[in-house]
């Protein structure tokens, strides 16, 4: 595979592990470069995107940029999954407030006195000031991660809120989860994560309106050093204007922005999930650089 160029090759040492998160078992994998780590990186990922889908973006860190990375899958979901998913009780609190932590924490054990990096993708950029962990971490990068409400959406892509949010209800009820793939939303999805979620993108302020009831009060001041906030043109779910939005939870770290345009990089798109796409890998130094 190339970027720019640059060929890599999969990184030299990767491990399935598992690790433990407040009621659950969470199943990851850790990727390292061929030589010692000059930094270690979490992938906090984004709602129904499975940790094989950052897998090559993960190698390609590992050989070019000498870091170790963690991807893992949520509670109830992907490799993590336990039982069938009806029986779920996740929430989305659950996948940004215990499964982020975890996955900080563990990374910070398994490789211990380099430097941390977070990248959020989406709900991974999100809930950061609710973990201890953050106050270690030195670098941050937030991709396609705001606080959307669904005013924000694009007038073209209104009619798929509507059934997102509007249509499938009874279908989770009936079903006891989100059957995403059969409607082609993606992945199935625990009923609690889809509607909390729902709630959320039906409230201003998404999570914000939840602090002090539903969910604690977060420490803005744990989330300092450098955070690249990168917003992606023609994403219809997280738009940018929602993206700018959530360096306001983060008052303390040292911000900048980068707006991602499809064509400057010779893409017909990007949208929501694709700048992780192995499709799109010639994105990925504009993440980082």
């Amino acid at each position: 595979m190339s970027v720019i160029g640059q060929t890599w090759d999969a990184a030299a040492n990767s491990e399935t592990l598992r690790f433990p998160a407040e009621g659950a078992l969470l199943a990851g994998r850790l990727i390292r470069p061929a030589g010692p780590p000059h930094a270690a990186v979490v992938i906090l990922g984004a709602t129904g995107a499975p940790m094989g889908f950052y897998r090559a973006f993960a190698e390609w860190l590992a050989a070019t940029r000498g870091l170790a990375v963690l991807i893992y899958d949520y509670r109830d979901f992907g490799a993590s999954s336990n039982g069938p998913l009806a029986a779920s009780k996740a929430t989305m609190s659950d996948w940004g407030l215990r499964d982020q932590s975890a996955a900080l924490d563990a990374l910070r054990r398994m490789v211990p006195d380099v430097p941390l990096w977070v990248i959020g993708h989406s709900l991974g950029g999100l809930m950061l000031g609710f973990h201890p962990a953050m106050a270690g971490v030195e670098r941050t990068i937030l991709v396609a991660s705001g606080l959307p409400h669904v005013s924000d959406h694009p007038v073209a892509f209104r009619a798929v809120a509507r059934l997102f949010w509007h249509v499938l209800p009874p279908v989770v009820r009936l079903a006891g989860y989100l059957p995403g793939r059969r409607f082609g939303f993606g992945a199935d999805l625990p009923a609690g994560v889809y509607r909390e979620w729902r709630r959320w993108c039906l409230t201003p302020g998404f999570h914000l309106s939840d602090i002090g009831t539903r969910l604690p009060m977060p420490d803005p001041a744990l989330v300092k050093g450098r955070m690249r906030v990168v917003a992606v043109a023609d994403d219809a779910w997280v738009t940018p204007a929602a993206a700018w939005r959530v360096m306001a939870l983060y008052p303390n770290a040292i911000k900048s922005q980068r707006l991602l345009h499809p064509a400057r990089f010779g893409l017909p798109k990007i949208g929501h999930l694709g700048a992780f796409s192995r499709a799109n890998a010639v994105v990925w130094p504009a993440l980082l650089d």
